[in-house]
C-alpha cells in the first residue's frame, strides 16, 4: 500500500478534518481499507460508525480523517471488525492483510477569514467539518453580510457535492441568555439543517458542552421542523421537538447552573413574550461553562429520505448575549 495524499500533522479534535488518499496493489474482492489517525491513541477514521473505506476499480482509495501526528491504513478481509481505539496497531494476520503508516505532513500557514456581525467577531470556517452525522465541506464564500449587517448563510453546490457554511464566535461567555433573531426559515427543505449551538472542542467530559437549536425535518417532510437539544441527543429526555411557524422569530437559550431553558417567540429580538411559540426546560445533562463558543451552521442532512434538491439560504439578523 502507498499513500498518495497525506494530511498535515495536527493535535486532532472533532472539528478538524482533511482528505487522505492512497493506492493498494494486489487486493482481491471483498477487501476494504480501515483508516486510523494517531492522537495519543490510534482512533478509527473518519467515524466509528463509518469504519470502512472502499477500494475503487483503479485500486485507489480516498476518505476524510481527523488530524493526527501519524496516519495508518489497514487492508482487511471481509468480516473484519475493527476497534474504535487502540494503543498499538495490529500486525498482519487475523483478518488484516497489510498495514501501512505515514507521518503527518507539514501544514502550510493559514489565516481564516473573520467577520464582524452583531457586535461580535466570528471566524468563518474553511475546513472540513462533521455536522449532522457525516463529513462535509465548509465554503467561506457561502457566508456574507448584507448592507444592513445581517448574516447570510448558504448551502452551495460544487459539481459533485453540497457545500456548507459555518461561523464561530471568537468569545465565550458561559452562563447567561443567548438571543438569535432570524428571518423566515419555515420553508427550508426537509433535508436542510440550520444549527444554532454552543460547542467546546476540549469539553469531551461534558459532551463538548453542546446545546442546540436545530431547524430541520431531518429529511422527513411529515416531521416537525425544529428541536431543542442538550447533548447527548440519544437520551430521549434531552430532545424536545417543536413546530417552527413562518415569519421572523427569536430563539433564546437561558443557561444557568443545572438548567437550560429554550424558548421561541415571534418577532425580531423580543426578550420575552406572554405567548411563546415553544418553550422547554432541561435539568439533566446541562453542562457547566468551559471554553464553549456559539456557532451558526447551515448544512444538509445526508441521510435524508428526501435528499436536498436546491441550494438554501437563511438570514440571521442579530445575535445578542445578556449576562
Amino acid at each position: 500500500m502507498e499513500f498518495l495524499k497525506v494530511p498535515p500533522a495536527g493535535a486532532g479534535g472533532p472539528n478538524k478534518l482533511d482528505i487522505i488518499e492512497g493506492r493498494v496493489s494486489g487486493a482481491h474482492d471483498g477487501q476494504q481499507i480501515v483508516l486510523y489517525a494517531k492522537a495519543g491513541n490510534w482512533w478509527i477514521q473518519p467515524m466509528a460508525y463509518q469504519p470502512f473505506t472502499n477500494i475503487q476499480s483503479d485500486s485507489t482509495w480516498k476518505n476524510s480523517t481527523h488530524l493526527g501526528t501519524e496516519y495508518a491504513a489497514l487492508l482487511v478481509e471481509s468480516g473484519y471488525h475493527p476497534l474504535d481505539k487502540m494503543d498499538a496497531l495490529p500486525t498482519e494476520g487475523s483478518g488484516v492483510a497489510a498495514v501501512a503508516t505515514v507521518k503527518g505532513g507539514n501544514a502550510p500557514p493559514t489565516m481564516s477569514k473573520t467577520i464582524q456581525f452583531s457586535g461580535y467577531e466570528w471566524t468563518v470556517r474553511d475546513t472540513l467539518g462533521e455536522r449532522n452525522g457525516s463529513p462535509h465541506d465548509n465554503d467561506p464564500t457561502n457566508v456574507s453580510l448584507d448592507s444592513k449587517g445581517f448574516l447570510h448563510l448558504r448551502i452551495g453546490r460544487k459539481p459533485d457535492q453540497w457545500t456548507c457554511s459555518e461561523v464561530i464566535m471568537t468569545r465565550h461567555f458561559g452562563y447567561g441568555t443567548y438571543l438569535f433573531s432570524v428571518q423566515d426559515i419555515s420553508q427550508l427543505e426537509p433535508a436542510a439543517v440550520l444549527g444554532i449551538f454552543t460547542y467546546d472542542e476540549l469539553g469531551t467530559d461534558q459532551n463538548h458542552r453542546e446545546m442546540d437549536i436545530e431547524i430541520s425535518r431531518w429529511g422527513d417532510p411529515n416531521d416537525k421542523n425544529g428541536q431543542y437539544v442538550v447533548q447527548p441527543y440519544y437520551v430521549p429526555a434531552n430532545v424536545s421537538r417543536i413546530t417552527v411557524p413562518p415569519g421572523p422569530l427569536t430563539f433564546s437559550l437561558h443557561w444557568e447552573p443545572g438548567k437550560a431553558t429554550f424558548e421561541t417567540v415571534r418577532g425580531n429580538m423580543p426578550t420575552s413574550s406572554p405567548h411563546p411559540v415553544a418553550v422547554h426546560v432541561f435539568t439533566s445533562d446541562v453542562p457547566s461553562p468551559g471554553s464553549e463558543s456559539v456557532r451558526l451552521n447551515l448544512c444538509p442532512f445526508n441521510y435524508s429520505k428526501v435528499p436536498l434538491q436546491h441550494q438554501a439560504e437563511v438570514v440571521i439578523e442579530r445575535v445578542q448575549y445578556l449576562p
